[in-house]
């Protein structure tokens, strides 16, 4: 059951119904407060959503996310939300579909936000299954007003497959993606430029065969060493690691953290803490088995990580395929799909002991 924390009314802003003033829950070093817990929009045009993802503007937050009948339904496109200067988020835009020709449309898929100099860039896939789909690209220079025409990824390029680019010291931009090129055999690979992203060097990660792996995000340590934590099939989390920049990667290994085959993210904070967002249990006999929990983990070196909050622990739902970020005021934003019919957003605020 999801925790209770005791609610202060005094001096609190409740939003949507959903944000609450509440102690602080701990991890050994930090502490949360949590701001803001809302949904991006209460009612829209397709019944289902999913793959949010989200980034800071100089105005507030943008997220997107792929919405429509269900997934893999041609009629699912690509949805973008603003909220500017704190208030509500806008009703939902659409800025993407899979448009081929009068008599075919593709589903659109996992957009993901990433911003490189003034251009702020929409990466997602268009195709009629993962094994088959193909990396796009859309980008605005009025954060997220107004979005660039269409463009095809070079050959054998996906674009970041479900987490957000990262930039190093170095100017390297690495983009973590992956291929499932059967049901069977799923690779994680790494997409980097050196040129802000005009070209892109595919780097394999390597894992055996028997060992799924997708969907990397990653985390970037002090002694330049990069972290790729890895969705998987082994019922925990995979990671591999980079000391040259992203030019070659260890072979994968399995960490602590329980993990059922779902959707993760992590991000790098300004204070030396690394956060996770993951679907604590193991896999179960059908895929959604195992998302009905999500928790906010905190570690200090990417290798011990400790729960520090549950953003949901239900007997039964989805909550899964969250995006996390560290803002500007060192807030840190998270969005996760809430039942395939909301996108939510949480604002933790985070403190040192």
């Amino acid at each position: 059951m999801k925790k209770n924390f005791p609610i202060y009314l005094f001096g609190c802003l409740i939003i949507l119904a959903f944000s609450a003033c509440s102690p602080k829950p701990s991890a050994k070093g930090v502490e949360l407060e949590v701001v803001t817990t809302e949904f991006l929009y209460d009612t829209a045009a397709f019944p289902q959503c999913h793959a949010s993802t989200i980034v800071e503007t100089k105005d507030g937050l943008l997220a997107s996310f792929f919405g429509g009948t269900h997934e893999r339904a041609n009629d699912v496109c690509i949805y973008t939300t603003r909220k500017v200067d704190g208030e509500q988020w806008s009703a939902p835009e659409k800025v993407a579909d899979g448009f081929v020709n009068d008599t075919l449309t593709y589903p659109t898929w996992n957009p993901v936000l990433f911003e490189v100099g003034d251009r702020l860039y929409l990466y997602y896939k268009v195709g009629p299954s993962p094994t088959e789909w193909w990396g796009m690209s859309i980008y605005s220079t009025d954060e997220g007003k107004s979005w660039s025409q269409p463009k095809k990824l070079p050959e054998n390029i996906l674009g970041p497959i479900r987490n957000k680019p990262i930039s190093l010291k170095s100017g390297v931009i690495l983009s973590p993606s992956s291929i499932e090129y059967t049901p069977e055999l799923w690779k994680a690979h790494i997409e980097r430029s050196t040129n802000d992203g005009r070209t892109w060097t595919k780097i394999d990660i390597p894992a055996n065969d028997s060992i799924k792996v997708i969907q990397p995000t990653l985390l970037v340590h002090p002694d330049g060493k990069i972290q790729a934590l890895l969705r998987s099939n082994q019922n925990v989390i995979m990671q591999s690691w980079s000391d040259d920049d992203g030019l070659t990667w260890s072979e994968v290994s399995p960490t602590k953290i329980v993990h059922p085959n779902s959707g993760i993210d992590a991000v790098s904070t300004t204070s030396g803490w690394y956060f996770l967002v993951n679907n604590p249990l193991k896999s179960g006999e059908s895929w959604e088995m195992g998302r009905n929990k999500l928790y906010l983990y905190a570690s200090k070196d990417g290798i011990n990580w400790e729960k520090i909050y549950d953003l949901e622990d239900q007997p039964q739902g989805e909550f899964s395929y969250p995006a996390i970020i560290q803002a500007k005021d060192g807030s840190l934003h998270i969005t996760y799909t809430y039942n395939r019919s909301k996108i939510k957003h949480v604002q933790l605020h985070f403190s040192e002991e």
